[in-house]
Order: structure tokens, then sequence, then C-alpha cells
């Protein structure tokens, strides 16, 4: 199967297979649950919810317990609640019959019982049986042990994360579509970028654009940061006016089926050069960055990982894994050399250093990339500001080509 393909389905290409995709995922949730100590898992998160049933919940500013819940078994099919019970029935055809149920309310903490009443209806018992959940409030995990009164309840998000964290090819192709979204608005938000317009302008033209090729959401509220505000960087978008020679960071992510791109890079507003200091920082950035994707390989830690980076170059956290929720296992940051993950073949990175210096400014830059067998595979190949590059990375195969100036 080719990576590069239009979104389509269409009968001339093989392009991603979504029933594969969704038969991949439960079985290897189960795979994960029949390894864990718990004998059925309560999952409340949406992104979840999306991963077990490919239920799409039209995604909020916050979360909500109870939008969509799923109860999944060993030997099974997930069970999904939902609040648009109609809609699912109607449109999710691959869920069978029973698959499909009214939502649980869990806003009012008197719809846990009779949440319990209806699980034990379709699943049977679970008296003195062991239940994962992924998360709760102090008040919900009162009434869930009131209502299951002889169970035993377990972190359930870790096992999930587990069959979560090597990706399939189908999951794979589809951060692929969502980071070619992304691209098209890093190139529109760049090509836009002038002095005198405003940073909420240049992240409009980025919303404008991936919304435009079909991004369900954005993996955040989305960064575009100048000025002073990269060093201390400053994670949010304001209505600053960009001006003439200001470093500008824009970090942004589209939404591909449930499945999420991000990636960043760090321009010079105009056409100006960059003072020495600039250049400085952003090339041991950019040298953390490559040195961190050239050490992402099976066998390796998470904490080799930050090490080949460097600890200079990590702000909290060096990156994250991704999926359907844009923050997945491996995690990357100092603390993981206090328990260190084994990287393995299937797994997905988002390397993001940051190096700044208030008074000079500041340099976010982010690749996403696949662990293969034959080394990392980014797929984040857009090119970053060679007017800041005093010499590339052998792993980097696109900047210096890129001629364009605003």
């Amino acid at each position: 199967m080719q990576d590069d393909f239009g979104f389509m389905q269409v009968d001339w290409e093989d392009r991603i297979h979504f029933d594969r995709m969704r038969k991949e995922r439960v079985k290897k949730a189960q795979e994960a649950l029949a390894a864990s100590e718990a004998d059925v898992l309560f999952v409340f998160r949406t992104e979840d919810a999306r991963y077990l049933t490919s239920y799409r919940h039209h995604l909020g500013p916050a979360f909500v317990i109870g939008n969509a819940t799923v109860v999944l078994t060993k030997d099974s099919p997930p069970i999904l609640f939902t609040m648009d019970e109609e809609h699912a029935k109607a449109r999710l055809t691959w869920l069978g019959p029973g698959q499909v149920q009214a939502r649980a309310n869990f806003r009012e903490l008197a719809g846990i019982k009779e949440f319990a009443d209806r699980v034990h209806g379709l699943i049977g018992s679970l008296k003195g049986k062991t239940i994962g959940v992924d998360i709760y409030s102090p008040s919900m995990a009162e009434g869930l042990r009131d209502a299951f009164p002889t169970s035993r309840f377990v972190d359930g998000y870790e096992i999930l994360m587990e069959a979560k964290m090597i990706k399939t090819e189908e999951e794979i192709l589809c951060m692929k579509a969502a980071t070619s979204m992304t691209e098209a608005a890093m190139d529109a938000a760049i090509r836009f970028l002038k002095p005198g317009v405003r940073e909420c302008e240049v992240l409009a033209v980025a919303w404008q654009t991936m919304t435009a090729l079909g991004s369900e959401w954005t993996q955040c509220s989305n960064i575009v940061a100048s000025g002073p505000y990269t060093a201390p960087y400053r994670r949010y978008t304001s209505d600053r006016l960009i001006r003439l020679g200001d470093l500008v960071i824009i970090d942004i992510g589209a939404c591909f089926n449930g499945y999420y791109g991000d990636f960043t890079r760090t321009w010079v507003c105009g056409d100006m050069a960059p003072t020495p200091e600039q250049m400085d920082l952003h090339q041991k950035c950019y040298d953390g960055l490559f040195n961190g994707c050239a050490a992402c390989r099976p066998g390796n830690t998470n904490a080799a990982v930050v090490e080949a980076a460097g600890e200079e170059n990590v702000l909290s956290s060096l990156g994250h894994g991704a999926g359907t929720n844009p923050w997945e296992h491996p995690h990357f940051s100092v603390t993981s050399k206090n328990r260190p993950m084994v990287l393995q073949a299937g797994m997905v990175a988002n390397l993001e250093p940051y190096r700044g210096k208030p008074g000079i400014g500041g340099f976010r830059l982010e690749n996403n990339l696949v662990i293969r067998e034959s080394g990392p595979e980014i797929y984040t190949p857009y090119p970053f500001d060679d007017r800041l590059v005093s010499k590339v990375h052998p792993l980097d195969k696109s900047t210096g080509r890129f001629h364009y100036r605003g």
C-alpha cells in the first residue's frame, strides 16, 4: 500500500482499509485486556470510544464523562453507550444488535446505578470481577464501588495504552494523511506571514486550510507565538501584531478520521536575516531534534532518545506518541530515565525540542516519525527556514530547497 494517496475511497488503488483497521483495533484491545488482571474495561474517554467502535463524537473544548462510554470484555464485541443512539444505529453498520445502547448518564451520579443494572443485563454479573476504568472523578469512583460492591477496580487506561502503542499500518496511514493536511496549513500560514498581520490571523489561515481539507478537529487550540512570546515560550495564540524580523513559532495539527497530525516550525517574518545568536540557538534545537529522531530505533529507550537530543533542548517534555489521542505513549522527558521504556517497531513519536533565550528569541521544532526496524521514518518532510540552518542534518531531505520569501 502506498503512503501518499487521495482521501477518497476508490476502486483503482489500494488505500486505507477502514474495516480492517476497526477489527484490528478491537483485536489488539482485547488481547491487551486478556493479558491484564482486568476482566472488563469501562472506557469513558471519547477518543478511545472512537478507537474501539469508530464512533465519532462532536468534540468540544471540555471533556464530558458519559458522552460516549464503551464496555469491553475479553471475548465479545464492544458495547457503545451514546447520546447519539439513533444516529449510531443508523450509520455505524459494523456494530451489531445490542452493541449500541442509550447514553450512560454520568452527569448526574444517580445515573451510575442505572448504568450498572444495564451492564449486568448485557454482559452478565460482574460479581467478584476486576474492572479496569480509564478516567473518573472521586465521586464517580465511590458511586461505581457502591454499584459494583464485590468488584475490584484497576487502572484501565494503561491497559488500553498497551494496545494502542504499536500502530497498525492503517493507523499510520491515517496519521500521514493528517500530516499532509497539517503540512498544507503550515505552508499557507507561512506564505501569509508578513509584517503587520496578527498571530490570530496567521492561525485563522492555518485553521481554515485544515478544515477545508476535511480535518475533523485540531490537535490543540494551536499555537502561533511571535517575537518576545517565543522566549519565554507562550503556548497559545494572541492578537499580537507581528513585526519585520520577528521569530514566529507555528505549532499546528489536523485530524483525519480521528488521528492527529502535529508539527512545528519556527520562521523569520519577512525578508530579513536572523542574527548570529538566533542562528546558533536554532541550529542547536535543530540538531537536537534530528539527533533525537536518529535515536528512535527498536531496542533503544525513550531515555536514550532524550539523552541524544540533549536535556538542554527539553522544555518540560521532549515529545510524545500520537494516535486517536494527540498525546499517547511513548512519552519522552527528563524523567524517562527513572523508568525507561524500550521502543518497538510500529511506535510513533512526535519529538519537539525547544531552545530559547529572552531578548534573542525562542525556537520550537517538531517532527513526527514511525519507529521502524530500518530506522526512523520521518513523515513530516516540510522544510525548516534555511536562513536559520547553517548545517543540514543527513535525515533532513528538504531544507535548503525552499526559496519562497514572504
